[in-house]
C-alpha cells in the first residue's frame, strides 16, 4: 500500500484544485452544449476566473512546501533520505504531481488567465465561423492564440524544437523528431497500401448510408451500443454537440456528446462509439486517486487508443455488426430492408480521400494527421503564417489525398482545437489508432474466445479486460511503460499495418504482397 500520509496529505491538497478543474470542465460542456448564444462574453470571464484560481492553486507555496518533504524541486527527484522509504505508488505519485507543478509554475498567473480567456472566446467565433465558412472572422482569434502558443513555448525553457513543449503536454516525452520518424515510416506503408486499393475494381456502394435516418431513432442506436460496451449512464449522459467530445468531472460524472446528420446514421454512431470508449477510460479511472495525478488518464495518446479500439477494431469489424445488424434493421427498416450485412460491412470500410478528418477511413485518416501535424510544427518554427493557412491546408490535402476541400468549412475550420488552443493534440489520434491496434491483439491472444464473444453481442469481457489492464492504472505507469506491461513490447507500427492489410485485402480483393 503507498504511505498514507503522503497520498492523504496530497490528497488533501489538491483536491480543491480538482474541483476547481471540474468546475471550469462544467462550463465548457455547457457552453458546448446548452449556453445560449448570448452568453459567450460573460462564459469566458467565468473560465478565465476558475482557470485562474486552480493555477495559483496548484503554484501556491504550499505546494512547494508539501512535494518538498519527499522531492528535490529542482530535478523532480526524490530526496535520497526518501527514495528508499516510499513504495512504488507514492514514488510515481510524487513523479506525476511534481510534473504537474513543474508544468504550471513554467506559466505566469496572468498568461494562465488571457490564454483561458482568448480561447473561450475564439471557440464560440470558431463554431460561428464554421457555420458561415467565414475564416476572415476567425482569423484574428486565431492568431492570437498563435501568438499565446508561441509565448506559452518561451515559458517551458529551451527545448531541441518549439513544437515538442506542446507536445509533451498531452503526450509526455514525445518529441518533434521522433513523431516524425514515426509518421515518416507510416506514409511510407500506408501511401503504397492506398494505391493499391484505389486501384482495385472493388468499389463498395455508399448510397445505403445516405437514406435518410432520423435523429431520435439515431441516438437510441448509440445509447443502446454504449449500453452494450459497459457505458454507465448512471454515471454519464449522452447529448448533441457541433463537435463531439467526453468531459469527465470525476469517475462517477462521465458526458459524451455526438453529432447528428439526417443524412448519414454513420457520423452519430461512430462518434458514440468512439467518445464510449473514451467514457469507459474515465468511468475506469481509480475513483481512490481522485484528486491526484494517479486518478487521470496517462497520455491522450492512450486516452485515444481507447476511443480507436472501439470504434474502429470493434465497431467497424464483421464479427460486431454480425450481432448489431439486425438491431440496425429493426432501428432503420425502411432504409435497411434491401441491404444485406456484406454490403454494409463492405460500405461501413469503404476508403475514399475525404475533406474531414472525422469522416475518414482508418487508412486515410493518418494521412489528415500527418498534415495537421506539419503545419503546427511550421507554425511553432515561424515557417508559416496564420494568414498562409486555408492555402497551405489546400495544398496539402492535395498533395496527400489528391482532393482539394472547395471550402474553408471543409478545411481548416473543421476542428475545434485551434480554438481551443490545443496545438499538438493531433499526433495522439494516430498514436491512438497504433497503440489501439497493439492492444486489441493481446486482448485476442489472452482471451482466445473474443471474437466469439464480440459476434455474440458479448462486449463487457473486452470493457473489463481494459478496466484491468490500462483503466485502473491512472498515471501509475507512463505511457512507454504501460504498453510494455500490457503488450511485452514498445510501440510499433507493425500490429497496426498487419490489421489494416489484412482488413483492406480481404474487402477489395488485394493480391498478398511478397517481400
Amino acid at each position: 500500500m503507498p504511505s498514507q500520509t503522503a497520498l492523504e496529505l496530497l490528497q488533501g491538497h489538491f483536491r480543491p484544485f480538482a474541483h476547481l478543474n471540474s468546475a471550469v470542465s462544467l462550463l465548457s460542456w455547457d457552453q458546448e452544449t446548452y449556453m445560449p448564444a448570448g452568453g459567450g462574453q460573460a462564459r469566458a470571464e467565468q473560465i478565465a476566473t476558475l482557470q485562474g484560481l486552480a493555477h495559483e492553486r496548484l503554484t501556491a507555496p504550499e505546494t512547494e512546501e508539501l512535494l518538498g518533504q519527499w522531492m528535490d524541486l529542482n530535478t523532480g527527484q526524490p530526496l535520497r533520505n526518501s527514495a528508499g522509504e516510499l513504495d512504488d505508488v507514492t514514488l510515481a505519485l510524487l513523479r506525476e504531481t511534481w510534473r504537474d507543478y513543474h508544468k504550471a509554475v513554467q506559466l505566469p498567473n496572468d498568461f494562465v488567465c488571457r490564454l483561458a480567456h482568448t480561447c473561450s472566446l475564439a471557440q464560440q467565433v470558431w463554431a460561428e465561423a464554421k457555420t458561415r465558412n467565414d475564416f476572415a472572422s476567425f482569423l484574428p482569434h486565431l492568431k492570437q492564440i498563435v501568438d499565446l502558443k508561441k509565448e506559452e513555448v518561451t515559458y517551458r525553457g529551451a527545448a531541441t524544437h518549439p513544437y515538442d513543449a506542446l507536445l509533451d503536454l498531452y503526450e509526455p516525452g514525445v518529441t518533434t523528431a521522433s513523431l516524425t520518424a514515426l509518421f515518416g515510416a507510416l506514409k511510407a506503408k500506408l501511401v503504397p497500401l492506398l494505391n493499391r486499393i484505389l486501384e482495385s475494381p472493388v468499389r463498395p456502394s455508399e448510397e445505403i448510408l445516405k437514406r435518410g435516418y432520423e435523429r431520435e431513432r439515431q441516438l437510441e442506436l448509440g445509447r443502446a451500443i454504449l449500453t452494450a460496451m459497459g457505458y454507465d449512464f448512471g454515471c454519464g449522459r449522452l447529448d448533441v454537440s457541433a463537435h463531439p467530445f467526453t468531459t469527465s468531472f470525476h469517475s462517477t460524472d462521465v458526458r459524451l456528446t455526438t453529432r447528428v446528420s439526417e443524412e448519414d446514421f454513420t457520423g452519430s454512431l461512430f462518434s458514440c462509439i468512439h467518445e464510449g470508449g473514451h467514457g469507459l477510460y474515465d468511468q475506469g479511472l481509480p475513483a481512490a486517486y481522485y484528486g491526484t495525478s494517479l486518478g487521470e488518464a496517462v497520455s491522450l495518446g492512450i486516452h485515444e487508443s481507447q476511443s480507436r479500439l472501439w470504434e474502429n477494431c470493434v465497431g467497424l469489424s464483421r464479427p460486431f455488426w454480425q450481432h448489431f445488424y439486425p438491431l440496425l434493421r429493426r432501428t432503420f427498416p425502411a432504409q435497411m430492408q434491401d441491404v444485406s450485412l456484406d454490403a454494409l460491412y463492405t460500405a461501413l470500410n469503404r476508403v475514399f480521400p475525404s475533406f474531414i478528418r472525422v469522416d475518414a477511413d482508418e487508412l486515410t485518416y493518418n494521412l489528415h494527421i500527418l498534415l495537421r501535424f506539419e503545419i503546427e510544427r511550421d507554425l511553432m518554427e515561424d515557417r508559416v503564417r496564420v494568414e498562409e493557412l486555408p492555402a497551405l491546408w489546400r495544398d496539402k490535402m492535395q498533395a496527400y489525398l489528391g482532393i482539394v476541400p472547395p471550402t474553408d468549412r471543409e478545411g481548416l475550420l473543421q476542428d475545434v482545437h485551434w480554438s481551443i488552443g490545443a496545438i499538438g493534440y493531433f499526433p495522439t489520434y494516430t498514436l491512438g489508432n497504433l497503440y489501439a491496434a497493439q492492444f486489441f491483439d493481446q486482448a485476442k491472444r489472452e482471451m482466445p474466445d473474443l471474437i466469439e464473444h464480440i459476434a455474440a453481442g458479448d462486449l463487457i469481457p473486452l470493457k473489463q479486460w481494459l478496466n484491468d489492464k490500462i483503466h485502473r492504472w491512472g498515471r501509475l505507469h507512463t505511457a512507454d511503460e504501460l504498453v510494455r506491461r500490457v503488450t511485452g513490447e514498445p510501440l510499433t507500427l507493425a500490429h497496426f499495418m498487419s490489421y489494416v492489410e489484412d482488413k483492406y485485402a480481404e474487402i477489395y480483393h488485394l493480391e498478398k504482397e511478397t517481400a
